[in-house]
């Protein structure tokens, strides 16, 4: 059985790899994203990360449709209490930033759509530079002290402002992030590592990588020639046309090769062994899609492989 891995200092144990709930109603219908979260749970997952926002981008949608699907799946499963259920607050244009007021009505929103009395990992989606961190993290610590809420983290932050708010909730003795979910992958790697990322090793956050796969590029069906059926072709497709993504494509298959593995694999092998990052998030559309991303949990990469792959994204 895959050991899970402690989310920082949380408190919380994780499979090392989150479930991305993005695609629930969005490429996903209700029948295909339960059997894909069936699937990922009888497989020993217990992490799934969804955000009030998905899938507002959907024409028909308004957002929370990832998170009522993701609600309606554990009233039904009645399996609440052995899931990790992380979701996220500031981007909905009907509760868009993190005021207090909006921090408040956004976690009684996710509340209602995810069926459930808590929420265990609460992220704010984007930093809001218009709100001083220290009303931020006191509107936080008042949702975990109320029980709503068992530990907060944050995304899209710059480390001057991740600073600021951890420093504060040391000093002030409030709750304090545990993680951080950047976006970090094998074509996308400036945005994290360097400041960022020595502020999350020197406090302990734990790193959950949003776009792991980059849009699905890292699974290696983006080839020259190649015509590929996926709303999210265009933007993972824009990686064939750099230099990085070609090399990398490359060290992937020769990797992937030795193990027998499939690329998407390989692909969050590597970031599952760099500093910091306890669980990458995937996505799936489909239950054929899931077993080359839960093989990251069994996937040991040797040093020699990690470091040619990360030449390769240099």
């Amino acid at each position: 059985m895959t050991s899970l891995r402690h989310l920082g200092s949380s408190g919380l144990s994780v499979f090392p790899l989150a479930l991305g709930g993005n695609v629930f109603g969005w490429s996903a219908d209700t029948d295909q994203s339960f059997a894909v979260l069936d699937a990922y749970t009888e497989a020993g997952g217990n992490f799934i990360d969804t955000a009030d926002v998905y899938s507002a981008w959907v024409p028909g949608n308004s957002g929370g449709e990832s998170e009522t699907i993701i609600g309606n799946w554990l009233a039904a499963r009645g399996n609440r209490e052995d899931v990790v259920v992380a979701t996220k607050v500031g981007a909905l244009d009907s509760a868009k930033g993190l005021a207090p007021n909006t921090v408040k009505r956004g976690v009684e929103d996710s509340l209602r759509r995810l069926r459930t009395d808590y929420i265990d990992l609460y992220y704010t989606h984007f930093d809001d530079p218009a709100v001083p961190v220290e009303d931020i993290v006191t509107a936080l610590d008042e949702l975990v002290r109320a029980g709503t809420v068992r530990a907060v983290a944050a995304s899209n932050i710059s480390p001057e402002r991740l600073t600021e708010s951890l420093d504060f909730a040391e000093r002030e003795g409030l709750t304090r992030y545990v993680a951080l979910q950047p976006h970090y992958n094998l074509v996308s790697r400036d945005t994290y590592e360097g400041p960022l990322q020595e502020v999350a090793s020197r406090t302990g956050l734990a790193a959950v990588p949003y776009y792991a796969l980059a849009s699905g590029f890292l699974t290696g069906k983006y080839r020259p020639g190649a015509t590929v059926d996926s709303v999210r072709a265009q933007s993972a497709g824009g990686h064939l046309d750099t230099e990085r993504g070609v090399r990398v494509l490359d060290a992937l298959d020769r990797v992937a090769a030795a193990h027998g593995a499939e690329l998407a694999t390989v692909a969050l092998a590597w970031l599952a062994a760099r500093p910091t990052v306890v669980a990458p998030i995937a996505s799936a559309r489909t239950v054929e899609q899931l077993p080359a991303l839960l093989a990251v949990a069994e996937l040991r990469l040797t040093d020699a492989e990690v470091a040619e792959l990360t030449a390769a994204s240099a």
